[in-house]
């Protein structure tokens, strides 16, 4: 009778333990800190877009060239990775110190840069993105909140990921759109006119989104300092009884230094690194480039001849036709390995874009094709970025994950400021080479991803 007992006792603890690593496999943050760290990324993807639409023709009448305009496009991203290394250093784990800096940078790159027309200077619409780039340290912190492993269990990471490439494309669709509506406002003052409403309209918004963050988001625990770095330790003993014992693993904080952790991946995780690394910096390079290309190539191209307003509109309806179909993805991601999702969405983009290299050796450029290419690679390589962070935090151990946020944050950066400027000089160094770039960009990750096809498989959700 008592190895009976024993027995049941030891098939007992066994379905306590996988109701446990269930639990925690599906946690989530508490409703309201979660909705404001979504909200975040929304609004700070809409301070990047909602300048592409006029910031050409604002760049101009202060004396600056289209390249100029995608400098300042992309410039806040440069900041926005400098300020990360004191912000990492002060946060302590944390999340508010990120929030109320973000909003109080956004507020004043914001002024800044509706100030610059009164001013009549160029730089200060420069020095404006600057300060608003400040603010986008919040792009790393929003990945690192969605693949939090102290409030976010592993099969909720892709789903959460898939939230912020919804705020992308709300970004990319409403920044463009309201910023071409609000320069149909004209220039009745020298306050608030077509060039500055985007800076004031943002401000504002901050502001109540500033209170609202005061009175109702609520942080992780605090944690020690040595949790924030790579750290290992020995398993604990096996519980249970008899035959069926119980193993748990709890690692005890044991600090190492970064080379020592280093020391302990293996070549299939260094490729997984590169190539998420890659295909996040390509997938933003591309989308940025596009972004900030179509006002100053549908303004020199014979048969569109845009106004920003126009070009604005042609933006958002690529993103809004998009997203539905990132809707969806909210629940496919669930159900679909990030490696499958990262290959469709970039395969989407490739089409769109080998489509436009066609359009442009036949000179049939027009609205319709135009718009079939830029839907393609507005949804292909926004899909595609769902899978970067969840896959590289389901590889690697938890506390890793501050890093690989960084990593793959750096990554974003890096393609949103070079594309910027690369698609402001898109009309000047040439269509074809300027498309050319960005499918080797995908050719490259091709190779990447085929070759460490096996290593890139992780749980689903």
């Amino acid at each position: 009778m008592v190895p009976v007992l024993k027995r049941l006792s030891g098939v007992s603890g066994i379905r306590s333990e996988i109701h446990v690593r269930d639990d925690l496999e599906f946690k989530l943050p508490k409703t309201a800190s979660l909705s404001i760290m979504i909200t975040m990324n929304i609004l700070l993807q809409m301070s990047f877009f909602i300048i592409v639409s006029s910031s050409d023709k604002y760049g101009e009448f202060l004396g600056g060239s289209p390249t100029f305009s995608g400098l300042v496009i992309g410039i806040p991203t440069v900041f926005g990775g400098l300020a990360l290394i004191p912000m990492t250093r002060l946060d302590k784990g944390k999340y508010a110190l990120s929030l109320h800096v973000g909003c109080f940078s956004a507020i004043l790159g914001h002024v800044m840069y509706a100030m610059a027309y009164r001013a009549r200077f160029l730089y200060m619409v420069l020095i404006g993105r600057c300060l608003n780039g400040v603010s986008f340290t919040g792009f790393m912190y929003t990945k690192l909140y969605c693949t939090d492993p102290r409030i976010v269990g592993v099969r909720r990471r892709t789903t959460l990921a898939s939230f912020l490439v919804i705020g992308q494309g709300i970004g990319m669709s409403l920044g463009p759109f309201l910023g071409g509506l609000l320069y149909k406002v004209g220039f009745p003052n020298p306050i608030f006119n077509g060039y500055t409403s985007p800076g004031w309209v943002m401000a504002g918004v901050y502001v109540v989104f500033w209170v609202i963050i005061a009175f109702y988001f609520e942080d992780v625990p605090q944690v020690a300092s040595a949790e924030s770095l790579p750290m290992t330790g020995p398993k604990t003993p096996p519980i249970g009884n008899g035959s069926n014992p119980v193993t748990t693993t709890r690692h005890i904080p044991v600090i190492q230094t970064p080379m020592a952790f280093l020391s302990q991946f293996t070549a299939g995780q260094w490729g997984v690194i590169l190539c998420t690394c890659w295909f996040s910096m390509s997938c933003f390079f591309i989308l940025g480039s596009w972004e900030a290309n179509l006002p100053v190539f549908g303004a020199n191209t014979p048969n569109l001849r845009w106004s920003p307003n126009a070009a604005g509109n042609f933006i958002a309806l690529g993103g809004i036709t998009a997203f539905p179909f990132l809707l969806a993805n909210i629940f496919l991601a669930k159900r679909t390995q990030d490696r499958k999702l990262l290959a469709f969405g970039s395969g989407l983009g490739l089409f769109g874009l080998l489509v436009f290299v066609s359009l442009l050796r036949s000179g049939k450029v027009n609205y319709g094709s135009l718009f079939v290419c830029w839907w393609a690679i507005a949804l292909g390589f926004n899909l595609a970025t769902t899978a970067t962070i969840s896959l590289l935090s389901k590889q690697l151990p938890p506390e890793w994950n501050r890093w690989s946020s960084m990593i793959i944050q750096y990554s974003n950066y890096t393609g949103r400021v070079t594309g910027a400027v690369w698609g402001g000089s898109g009309v000047s160094v040439g269509m074809l080479r300027y498309v050319g770039l960005e499918i080797a960009f995908v050719g490259i990750g091709a190779v990447l991803f085929t070759t460490l096809w096996r290593n890139l498989k992780t749980k689903t959700g």
